[in-house]
């Protein structure tokens, strides 16, 4: 937790919640150890999807399709998103999600590494939401900034791994060092590119939001 518990817990009591089946699909997540987006988070993509209201996403990391759903429903208008998911035990869970809410049609998953991916597409999104290894951020973001739209929007969860990133490269455990300095190299590059405009925002587990100027 980076904020103070007592303070984000009278926030989130003020969130209006989701569709019921948002809130099953979470509770299910939840109950199975899958992490969703943490609920300041949902708020903050809530807003910029009211701000923005994009046309194309693109999502980095589905897990069970969770993120994909909750952009899908509260964009005010009509999106085709792309999500793309390496973990093969949780795609046919995100597939039978996005069958479940109906959105098969709306919701493109593609299988495999995000990095190889991603440089296979070339369509143009206005809106691209990061949420997967957190360790590859930095090696995704050639790639994303040539996918995102001058003015378009990019979102990186997870980015503050609940406050661990200010502590030194030797005070953080061996197991997260590879993680605790990409992940550093990640928040310098977006706040120093000439590409991007970017707020680095201590909500949930620490999120960026960056707009890609006309340059």
């Amino acid at each position: 937790m980076i904020t103070d518990e007592r303070l984000s817990t009278y926030i989130n009591s003020l969130d209006r919640g989701n569709p019921r089946f948002l809130v099953e699909l979470e509770e299910e997540a939840h109950k199975n150890y899958v992490p969703v987006i943490r609920r300041e988070t949902q708020n903050l993509l809530k807003l910029l999807l009211a701000m923005n209201r994009p046309e194309c996403i693109l999502e980095v990391g589905t897990a069970v399709g969770f993120s994909a759903l909750l952009m899908e429903f509260f964009n005010p208008k009509p999106c085709k998103i792309t999500t793309i998911e390496n973990y093969a035990k949780r795609i046919p869970i995100a597939r039978e999600n996005f069958m479940r809410a109906g959105k098969e049609n709306v919701i493109q998953l593609i299988e495999g590494d995000a990095k190889l991916v991603m440089q296979e597409l070339s369509e143009q999104y206005d809106f691209v939401f990061m949420d997967a290894a957190k360790a590859q951020y930095i090696h995704f973001l050639p790639d994303v900034l040539r996918l995102l739209r001058p003015g378009g929007i990019l979102v990186s969860d997870n980015v503050l791994q609940d406050g661990e990133i200010l502590e030194s490269h030797y005070a953080v455990t061996r197991r997260n060092r590879t993680i605790h300095k990409r992940m550093r190299e990640y928040l310098y590059e977006l706040t120093h590119m000439d590409e991007l405009t970017t707020s680095v925002l201590p909500i949930g587990d620490g999120v960026t939001v960056s707009v890609r100027r006309n340059v």
